[in-house]
C-alpha cells in the first residue's frame, strides 16, 4: 500500500507548482489559511479536527491525509481524532466510512495507532 504521506507530499509538490503559475492569488490564499488555522477562540487543534471531518466529508484525499497529519502535530490524540471521523461519519453515511482507512494509515505512518 502506497504511503498516504508520501502521497500526501508528492501531490503537494506539483500543487506547489501550481501556486506558481497565481502567485498573488495563492499568497492570498495561504495567508488566510494560515489565519484561519491560528488559536482564536477555537484552538487550533480543534479546528483541525473540524477541517478533517469537513474533508473526509468532500471526499478530498489530500484534506484527509492533511487534516489528520496537521490535527495531530497540533495536540490530537488518535481518541480525539476517531471522534472527529465519527461525527463525519454521521453525517456523510458509508461513502465518509469508506475512506476512513487513509486516517488509519496516517495515524499509523505516525506512530499513533
Amino acid at each position: 500500500m502506497e504511503s498516504q504521506i508520501g502521497y500526501y507530499a508528492e501531490t503537494g509538490r506539483s500543487r506547489d507548482e501550481f501556486d506558481q503559475g497565481l502567485p498573488k492569488a495563492m499568497s492570498a490564499y495561504s495567508a488566510f489559511r494560515k489565519e484561519v488555522y491560528r488559536d482564536g477562540s477555537l484552538s487550533s487543534k480543534t479546528k483541525r479536527l473540524i477541517a478533517l471531518a469537513c474533508g473526509l466529508q468532500s471526499g478530498c484525499t489530500r484534506c484527509t491525509i492533511g487534516q489528520t497529519k496537521d490535527a495531530v502535530e497540533a495536540g490530537a490524540t488518535k481518541a480525539e481524532v476517531l471522534e472527529a471521523v465519527s461525527v463525519a461519519i454521521v453525517m456523510g453515511g458509508t461513502a465518509v466510512s469508506a475512506e476512513t482507512w487513509r486516517v488509519v494509515e496516517v495515524l499509523r505512518e505516525l506512530g499513533k495507532w
